[in-house]
């Protein structure tokens, strides 16, 4: 019988829905799970894509039934197991064979994985998949860092499952070692604050202007035809105007408003701050979470502090175009943190990431595509290198048309009650950026005043000046 191309272990959804999306493109894949009933059960399922699937009822099993060199994807959850899962593999495989963890791992320990097995092999792959369940299964975003020729020899299946864009597909070698999960930690980072300021204009509409669910649904029907159009606006449309069949509400309603995290977007905030690099929005999603989860403190303190009033300010055109450009406005300096973050990541550990080409590959597939994700790639693809996605010339001018509204929402939410957390520190962050004399002097002779830790003057070099602090 004719081996299979390449191996998956972990047949939960995303694992389950990868290795359907190969045997679909006529590749055969050998599956194994730890739970074994659940592979019969996961060839039951595949109909007609069975013939593509080699069942494996043990490690062993799985390693012979691939075709050398062994390529085997591992989907299991991210920390231990994934460490579990190598220990048991590495006796199996040989120096040429390839270990893909495409879980959502953090990239310090996909490089430290490398370093352990770099002597004495298998070959290993840090690989980020976006684009959830759906993506999984039909076309997922794909990023991938580890040795380039190890990538080349998997690339035609990547080719082959990744989603597409006008007929391009949405994979691509970003660098060694961590650099395809590190991409796909700052995506997720970005998502964060995507979903968040998204929240926030819901929320200003929910409580400021008094809509229900089913009259916010067609207001962003109406923004995802325009600048906003994203895959994530589209949702918001869909959620918004789903129904709980149980009780007649709006699905929406009947949700607890704690929203749970796996890891990735605190995981983008702290690489942030590791590299100095201000990603405001993202850290401001991931407290908003982080807050959202404190239930019984919040209702604690509304009783203390008082319910906001709802508001019934109209929503006419105006006032939803306002909204429409805040929230552009928003999602341009997060998606400019978050390259400015990968692009001091790849400095800091020489990847050389092709931020360009990761703005490609996300254009389909994975959550947070975007109309503008084309306009992304123009920017770094006409300059040699991007300082700030807000100095280049297309995005500089859309912010410039747009942060007037942004302003107004952040203000106007701010006299009402109504948090909006991202949506702020999007603004401060821009507000921040343009300000060539900052406040820091002061933060500097402070610092100089107890600690001696002595500044730079604006009149003369050096970096060692202090102050007369302490004259009689």
């Amino acid at each position: 019988m004719k081996k299979a191309d390449i191996g998956l272990i972990g047949l939960g959804v995303m694992g389950a829905n990868l290795a359907m999306n190969i045997a679909e493109k006529g590749f055969r894949v050998a599956v194994f799970n730890r739970t074994t009933t659940r592979i019969d059960t996961f060839v039951e399922e595949a109909g007609p894509l069975a013939g593509n699937i080699v069942a494996c009822k043990s490690l062993e099993a799985l390693t012979v039934a691939i075709e050398r060199p062994r390529p085997i994807i591992v989907m299991v959850q991210a920390g231990a197991a994934v460490d579990e899962q190598i220990a048991a593999l590495r006796p199996l495989l040989g120096s040429d064979d390839i270990i893909i963890d495409a879980g959502n791992a953090n990239f310090r320990d996909t490089r430290r994985r490398m370093a352990e097995i770099a002597d004495s092999g298998p070959h290993f792959i840090g690989m980020g998949v976006s684009g959830g369940e759906e993506g999984a299964r039909h076309g997922p975003s794909i990023m991938v860092g580890g040795p380039e020729e190890a990538y080349r020899r998997i690339e035609p299946v990547l080719e082959a499952i990744a989603a597409r864009f006008e007929g391009e597909p949405c994979q691509a070698w970003l660098g060694p070692d961590g650099a395809g999960h590190f991409v796909k930690t700052i995506h997720n980072g970005i998502e964060y604050a995507d979903m968040q300021m998204i929240a926030e204009v819901y929320g200003i509409l929910r409580d400021g202007h008094g809509l229900s669910a089913r009259e916010i649904a067609p207001v962003f029907a109406k923004w995802n035809e325009g600048r906003l159009n994203s895959y994530l606006i589209e949702i918001t449309a869909a959620v918004l105007s789903a129904t709980d069949s149980g009780t007649g509400k709006p699905m929406v309603e009947i949700i607890l408003d704690r929203a749970g995290q796996k890891g990735t977007g605190r995981w983008s905030a702290i690489e942030a701050q590791s590299l100095g690099i201000p990603a405001t929005a993202i850290e401001a999603a991931v407290a908003a979470r982080s807050l959202s989860a404190m239930k019984d403190e919040r209702e604690a303190a509304e009783q203390r502090f008082g319910a906001l009033q709802p508001g019934a300010q109209p929503a006419d055109e105006q006032a939803l175009a306002v909204l429409e450009q805040a929230l552009l406005a928003g999602k341009i300096v997060a998606y400019a943190q978050g390259f400015a973050v990968m692009a001091a990541a790849s400095r800091e550990f020489g990847w050389n990431l092709p931020l360009g080409t990761v703005a490609r590959i996300w254009r389909a597939g994975c959550i947070i595509r975007s109309q503008f994700l084309d306009e992304i790639a123009e920017a770094f693809d006409n300059a040699r290198e991007v300082e700030n996605l807000l100095m280049t010339p297309a995005f500089s001018a859309l912010i410039e048309s747009s942060q007037s509204h942004l302003r107004r929402v952040v203000a106007r939410s701010a006299e009402a009650g109504l948090p909006v957390p991202a949506l702020s520190a999007a603004l401060a962050h821009f507000d921040t950026f343009r300000r060539a004399r900052g406040t820091a002097n002061l933060i500097q002779a402070q610092r100089d005043f107890f600690g001696a830790h002595g500044f730079e003057r604006v009149d003369r070099e050096g970096t060692g000046h202090h102050g007369e602090w302490h004259q009689a």
